[in-house]
């Protein structure tokens, strides 16, 4: 029996619903805020206000494209964590109050597992090509930078993480001192194929095991730029596309350096990225490149399938749904990883 799913998705500053039946794509609608470039940063109050004006238009865009009425979902996805909390409590709200209207169950899904599970959408014209389990998954973003050991579709193991600033944080950081709009790092990435990535050289870390650390190099860069800057104030200016290109260089390999060292160390070579760094054009050739030298199968994301969206909500939440793991109405949202179970 077929099963629909409505995904919901509000845990930044994206207002997104899908429709997927079972695990085939029927509709994926995003709405997103222009309203936090001109802080450099997306501010928690805005992004909250703008999901409540987004949310109802959104999910009734989606139900209208995939052909379907709210009665017919057999349950409602939505992620509970982590995030803003403001942001979430607008999607959890809506779902509950949807939930309660239709009698519909709804299933709660961890926002970085659904990147992970990107990888198993399937679109209408194609089936994409899906990773093995056990396979192991860089996931990359704004706000978490982790390799995770998939071994099902129910069963993730964060072996490695970063420490301080994620590689999507770090890219913004730079980015803003430099002047470059937010978000920086689609800017960076644009730069970067422009200029020499050899340019310049920026401190790496030496963490042990599996773990990430883009401190160092933030505050490198920075240095870099006040010493080069007081020689010359146009340094930036004159230096913005060998700066980007080396600082996206230093990333990815600061990136793939750990990823390679899990693969060794695990002996696991289907490989997968995702999370919104995982549109990096950097990223996405260094990974390919590492592939190809070392036998592995790699996996990249579709582009609209990089940012936060509610395709990966929907097939995330199918999987719970088939092990009937029902959200009750006490459900709240959580900011934070640590207080997902």
């Amino acid at each position: 029996m077929d099963i629909t799913i409505l995904g919901i998705e509000s845990s930044c500053d994206d207002t997104s619903a899908a429709v997927i039946r079972n695990t085939t794509l029927l509709s994926n609608v995003i709405a997103s805020q222009a309203v936090h470039v001109k802080y450099g940063g997306v501010i928690p109050e805005l992004a909250s206000r703008a999901h409540q004006q987004n949310i109802v238009p959104v999910i009734d865009t989606a139900l209208k494209e995939a052909g379907i009425t709210a009665d017919k979902l057999d349950a409602i996805a939505f992620t509970r964590g982590p995030g803003l909390l403001g942001s979430l409590l607008v999607g959890v709200s809506f779902t509950k109050g949807l939930a309660i209207a239709h009698d519909i169950p709804m299933v709660e899904v961890n926002h970085l597992q659904g990147h992970i599970m990107s990888h198993f959408i399937d679109l209408p014209d194609r089936q994409l090509q899906h990773p093995s389990f056990p396979f192991l998954c860089l996931l990359v973003s704004g706000g978490h930078t982790q390799i995770v050991q998939v071994n099902s579709p129910r069963e993730f193991q964060i072996i490695g993480t970063t420490i301080d600033d994620a590689a999507g944080e770090a890219f913004d950081k730079c980015a803003k001192v430099m002047g470059l709009p937010y978000p920086g790092g689609p800017v960076i990435d644009k730069l970067a194929k422009e200029g020499n990535a050899q340019a310049f050289r920026f401190a790496k870390p030496r963490i042990e095991g599996f773990d990430y650390s883009f401190s160092g190099l933030k505050t490198s860069f920075l240095y870099t730029l006040r010493d080069r800057v007081a020689e010359d104030p146009d340094f930036i200016e004159k230096n913005k596309a060998d700066l980007c290109a080396s600082l996206q260089r230093t990333i990815v390999d600061i990136l793939l350096d750990k990823l390679v060292k899990a693969s060794k160390e695990t002996g696991i070579k289907d490989i997968a990225i995702a999370g919104g760094v995982s549109a990096n054009s950097g990223l996405r050739n260094g990974i390919t490149a590492e592939g190809l030298k070392r036998g592995w199968r790699t996996f990249l994301p579709e582009f609209k399938f990089t940012t936060d969206n509610a395709a990966m909500i929907a097939l995330a939440g199918y999987y719970r749904y088939l092990d009937n793991r029902f959200s009750t109405l006490d459900v709240a949202p959580v900011a934070r990883l640590e207080d997902l179970k």
